[in-house]
């Protein structure tokens, strides 16, 4: 031990901490010059002398989204998200990476869950969090619109096939019934006409149904900047912003009397009815029985 019995270990702590906090103060000087390889190296360095701190990690991943590099921002994330479950950063970023990697589901949830603890913090991110989860929820159901579109494109298509074989089936079965070729010729005719017009009234259908090759989504201004779920009691506030109703009586009511995009001054009474896009709204749903499901 050295004099005042502190231990040659705690010093080498202090001045590791130290060095460490060197290394992200110039990390941070890089990043903000856009050298985010230097900066992704200075965090890694600062890393290596604090392994327990979390904003390490978000500042390492954040250097990593900008180098597109999605696996190991990812990582990055989870582990400051293990040090400390309430950081929006990570969840943010792990939501952005998880995005570019096409896990929708879990860039939503990831996304969702920062944007809930933006709100709880009463932190401003502006409209960056929210723009990332109305992206991520756009992007999950285009790619649910092209699986749906694939699967009645096969269905389609095998009846076709089916219809097809039923009648080259029974044209076979003409053919082998010893009939006069006047008569063959004759009922084979008719079975083709038959043949085109059960082809053409299937195809009908899937023309008809659903607006079939044509992708179904919902505008973004017609969708909650709180919940990003289509509005049905849309209002507008002083600063020209539009709400669904609830979700900004919510707001106010468990965050705070503000707007939650302009940060502004904000009470219940002050909302109006948006009449121009609860129009709108309303006809958008009567043309698209589908969005009960988006």
């Amino acid at each position: 031990k050295l004099k005042g019995g502190v231990t040659s270990s705690i010093i080498m702590s202090l001045i590791g901490f130290s060095r460490g906090r060197e290394e992200r103060e110039r990390g941070n000087r890089l990043f903000t010059e856009k050298k985010y390889e230097e900066a992704l190296g200075c965090y890694s360095a600062a890393i290596a002398k604090d392994q327990k701190e979390p904003t390490l990690y978000t500042n390492r991943a954040l250097c990593q989204l900008k180098l597109e590099q999605w696996d190991k921002a990812s990582n990055d994330c989870q582990m400051a998200i293990q040090l400390n479950s309430s950081s929006i950063k990570a969840h943010f970023y792990f939501g952005q990476a998880q995005l570019e990697l096409e896990n929708f589901d879990v860039a939503v949830d990831a996304l969702q869950t920062a944007h809930t603890l933006a709100r709880e913090q009463r932190r401003n991110f502006g409209d960056d969090i929210a723009y990332c989860l109305r992206m991520a929820k756009k992007k999950r159901w285009h790619c649910l619109e092209e699986q749906r579109l694939r699967k009645e494109s096969s269905l389609q298509l095998l009846l076709n096939q089916l219809l097809v074989e039923y009648k080259d089936k029974e044209i076979s079965v003409l053919e082998a019934s010893g009939i006069t070729p006047d008569e063959l010729k004759e009922k084979t005719e008719k079975l083709q006409k038959e043949h085109n017009e059960h082809i053409a009234e299937l195809n009908q259908v899937f023309i008809e149904a659903d607006d079939k090759k044509k992708k179904r989504d919902v505008p973004d201004y017609l969708c909650g900047k709180i919940s990003f779920e289509l509005m049905r009691d849309p209002c507008i506030t002083p600063s020209g912003i539009t709400y669904e109703r609830k979700d900004i009586e919510e707001h106010l009511n468990r965050v705070g009397h503000f707007d939650p995009v302009t940060r502004k001054k904000l009470t219940v009474d002050q909302l109006i009815p948006n009449l121009a896009i609860k129009e709108v709204v309303d006809t958008f749903v009567a043309e698209n029985g589908w969005v009960e499901d988006y």
